[in-house]
């Protein structure tokens, strides 16, 4: 029997560089011989990626953020039904940018819904598959809102969470900020405003040292 992967989210606010991350870590496992599944939230399996495109669109925000929040667990459900439970339990790694920490903060702190609603929807959508690590990609408002004009230039239109004002976008890193302190075991902040690749190796760190090393002196003395 397999040797169940790690789960690895990354969260942030807009324009932090979390594809970029997540791509970098893959290249790195894969270079360490490890099985690495990338993926992201909402989305990630056929039918969450449906809802995404709703989502997204702003064609759920007349339903208010618990409406949303409701949606974004039933393409959780899916996608962990499809995509990240099966990864997980074939031994393979699961990387995924976003989780359930993106709606404690859009919907929760920055939707100011009711926390009971938030960890009720939680219990059922996530259940036992949570995140043995959360990487917390945090810069300045300017700079992220900034990175995130700048990669929609000449392509698509601002997302329903991007087209929010600056007070939306302050609120939620404040909200990651709040969830990594609450949670230090599982979640790492790391300062997003540097070079790609500096960041790249500051989340190497925190992966290799946490489950690679120690997985070798395992091996080691056996």
């Amino acid at each position: 029997m397999a040797k169940k992967g790690r789960f690895i989210t990354f969260e942030g606010g807009e324009g932090v560089g979390k594809s970029t991350q997540i791509r970098l870590l893959a290249e790195k496992l894969a270079e360490a011989g490890i099985k690495a599944i990338v993926t992201r939230e909402p989305g990630g399996s056929p039918q969450a990626e449906a809802l995404r495109r709703v989502i997204l669109s702003g064609a759920a925000s007349p339903f208010g953020p618990a409406g949303e929040a409701i949606l974004f667990a039933a393409a959780r459900i899916d996608h962990i039904d499809e995509t990240i439970a099966p990864a997980l339990a074939a031994g393979d790694w699961v990387l995924c940018d976003r989780f359930a920490d993106s709606t404690r903060a859009y919907q929760g702190a920055a939707g100011k819904l009711d926390k009971s609603l938030i960890d009720s929807l939680e219990r059922v959508a996530v259940g036992e598959t949570r995140p043995d690590l959360t990487l917390v990609l945090d810069m300045p408002i300017e700079k992220s809102l900034e990175r995130a004009a700048a990669r929609r230039q000449g392509s698509a239109e601002p997302d329903r969470f991007e087209r929010e004002g600056r007070a939306f976008h302050e609120t939620l890193r404040q909200a990651f900020l709040d969830i990594a302190a609450a949670e230090p075991q599982r979640c790492a902040v790391i300062d997003a405003d540097r070079p790609s690749e500096q960041v790249g190796q500051e989340v190497w760190a925190q992966v290799r040292d946490r489950f690679i090393k120690p997985r070798r002196r395992a091996e080691a003395k056996d």
